[in-house]
């Protein structure tokens, strides 16, 4: 045979042994492997929030993964960004601020639905000047909110009502999404609404000791903080994925809540855009705080009803501006949450053990 014959031989042998190679492969997959179901989580703030947190740990630490879910993480500039794309379909589910969940409700009767909650709130109006530290300083002052109406701008509201003071009437607002601490470090801004792991990091990075001027939980205490919403659409279609989604977020805080985990949650936290050591210390301040429901639905019907009365308040104080417009009927608790969704998650938790 001359070497032209060898070669086709040759060929011919190694195409018979790929085949065989891709045979071997196929038959070593298991018939029964289904692909992960899709679902879409839009998160508050670009960079997104620290409470984003327990998403990043659900994705990263494989906890979706358990439960069969292939989960896409969208931050918006705000939640109620975050919101308004549940409503129109572009995500399954978002962490949105309950004040404006509850506004939008009230005056659109638009069909957003609560399965989780995150009840306490720990927002603060910080000032980099000493000098101005009482509400009454605002007055005309530039404050650093996310949004028009959204988390941080709802929380300015509620804050300096007790001085009688309204955002975007007495007080001149600036949208920076979840940047308002830096643009402070950046002496860009005096005043800020804040969560509480912004204080360290801008002092650290600013040099200069923060003013807090005003605190949610002494001006509005015992208000209700953020839900993870859906449609009732949504929630008609996914109900199974939601109670796996869940199911997966009490596996995930158990896992923050334990301080062997505190430095590998700060690195699944990257994207909140926290260096590591920051992000790791957050861990452990919002893990004291309560930030995270462990071990319980976070939607307290209290927290919940005060929010909703204080946002019935606004609006009659503002005639209909702000806040929940008078004429409307606020809504309820059990229009607001379905608790039916976390205590299955529950159950699949158990059962999953």
């Amino acid at each position: 045979m001359n070497k032209s014959g060898v070669s086709i031989m040759r060929a011919m042998a190694l195409r018979s042994f790929g085949a065989i190679g891709v045979m071997m492969l196929a038959s070593a997959v298991p018939v029964n492997v289904q692909a992960a179901d899709k679902f879409s989580i839009g998160l508050p703030g670009v960079p997104p929030v620290f409470i984003s947190a327990m998403v990043y740990t659900a994705k990263e630490g494989g906890f979706y993964e358990k439960y069969g879910l292939d989960v896409t993480v969208k931050p918006f500039n705000s939640g109620v960004g975050a919101a308004k794309a549940v409503l129109s379909g572009s995500v399954d589910a978002s962490m949105s601020p309950t004040a404006p969940v509850a506004r939008m409700i009230s005056n659109g009767n638009v069909p957003l639905i609560a399965v989780q909650g995150f009840e306490k709130p720990d927002w603060f109006l910080g000032s980099m000047d000493p000098s101005k530290s009482k509400c009454e300083d605002l007055k005309g002052q530039a404050v650093g909110v996310d949004s028009p109406h959204g988390a941080r701008w709802t929380q300015l509201q509620n804050m300096s009502r007790s001085c009688g003071l309204f955002p975007d009437k007495d007080i001149p607002t600036v949208n920076l999404s979840s940047n308002v601490g830096a643009a402070m470090v950046a002496g860009q801004l005096t005043f800020g609404v804040l969560h509480l792991d912004d204080i360290p990091v801008i002092e650290r990075e600013s040099g200069k000791k923060l003013t807090i001027v005003l605190e949610i939980e002494k001006t509005a205490p015992g208000t209700h903080y953020l839900s993870l919403v859906t449609n009732s659409k949504k929630l008609a279609a996914n109900r199974d994925k939601l109670v796996r989604v869940v199911a997966a977020h009490i596996e995930a805080i158990k896992f923050m809540y334990d301080p062997a985990n505190f430095k590998t949650v700060g690195g699944y936290a990257k994207p909140t855009g926290r260096k590591l050591e920051d992000a790791t210390a957050a861990v452990k301040v919002f893990t004291d705080f309560g930030y995270w429901p462990n071990g319980h639905s976070g939607l307290d019907q209290k927290r919940f009803e005060k929010t909703v009365k204080i946002q019935a308040i606004v609006g009659k104080k503002t005639k209909g501006k702000s806040g929940i417009k008078p004429g409307k009927t606020p809504v309820s608790y059990e229009q607001f949450a379905d608790l039916s969704i976390w205590n299955d998650a529950m159950a699949l938790v158990k059962k999953s053990k």
